[in-house]
Order: structure tokens, then sequence, then C-alpha cells
């Protein structure tokens, strides 16, 4: 069964777009196009589960589940 997982996206001051999934801890990644930072991000992605797998450890849907991005004007 496929999973969903959500990438936050940002954009450097040298251009570098920079992805982080957070439902995975520690999962980021980087590329100089969208396109590198989706195909490095699926990579880093099977790289996280591949080590919660191997290490056993589990982090339910439940304990970290992703709200939305606000903005906020001050």
């Amino acid at each position: 069964m496929a999973k969903i997982f959500h990438v936050l996206i940002e954009q450097d001051e040298d251009g570098v777009y920079v992805g982080k999934v957070s439902e995975l801890q520690g999962c980021l990644t980087q590329g100089s196009s969208l396109d590198e930072l989706m195909k490095n991000i699926r990579e880093a992605i099977e790289l996280c589960l591949e080590v919660e797998l191997k290490e056993k450890i589990h982090i339910s849907e439940d304990q970290i589940k992703f709200i939305g991005v606000q903005e906020i004007e001050i």
C-alpha cells in the first residue's frame, strides 16, 4: 500500500531547492531544480524508510501529522 508524504520546499539564497519530509525525522535533501529535488527526495524517503525498518523504528501516522503551512505578516 502506497504512503503519502508531504514535502516542505524552500529555496535558499543561492537558488538551491531544499526539501524536508515532515513525517520522517531527518529526511531532507536538495536539488538545483524542482525536478531534481523531487527525484532526490524520493530517494531520501526510501532510505529513511529502509533505516526505520532496519532499526525497527516505527513512527505511527498518529504521532506526526502534516497540518499545513501558514503565513504571518508582522
